[in-house]
């Protein structure tokens, strides 16, 4: 398992001398599984079952620097209505790009995205790996899908499937 001192977990600017960059960039490479997602409000620490019980999902990263990140919610059924398509959409996220190891996170300069805002943006999410078991946490921000503009945070946790 990669350490990160208590002081600096979940700081975006980690110092890279407190990880093994070199040991995260070998072993984040792979395909992952999703286990969960949760996500919390700042404001009120309360954690919002955002993707339901039983999201799916596959995060893929190769060893030449791409990443490939598809997330949806539980019990996904096919729209029969513009509303129905809306609420899919709160229901997915997704995005591919170039990634980069700093530290103890990875960064993606994001080229195609389910959210056409993120396209050109870099999503930078902090990781720890044990074993074949995954934690990522996101920076606070605001998410288009969920929790009403408020600043939130996703804790999703992964399994190496490949």
């Amino acid at each position: 398992m990669i350490e990160v001192p208590a002081y600096a977990q979940g700081v975006n600017d980690t110092p890279a001398s407190f990880v093994d960059t070199a040991n995260l960039k070998r072993n984040i490479v792979g395909v992952w599984g999703l286990v969960s997602y949760k996500v919390e409000d700042k404001e009120t620490g309360k954690m919002i079952d955002a993707m339901g019980s039983s999201p799916r999902g596959r995060v893929i990263f190769t060893p030449d620097g791409w990443v490939a990140f598809n997330l949806e919610g539980s019990n996904r059924q096919p729209a029969k209505t513009d509303e129905d398509r809306a609420h899919l959409m709160k229901t997915l996220v997704a995005y591919i790009g170039r990634y980069r190891v700093e530290g103890n996170q990875w960064v993606t300069g994001v080229q195609t995205a389910w959210a056409p805002e993120w396209v050109g943006t870099e999503q930078r999410r902090t990781i720890s790996i044990d074993g074949e078991n995954a934690k990522v946490t996101t920076p606070w921000r605001k998410m288009p899908n969920w929790d009403s503009g408020k600043l939130s945070r996703s804790i999703i946790e992964f399994k190496r499937i490949q």
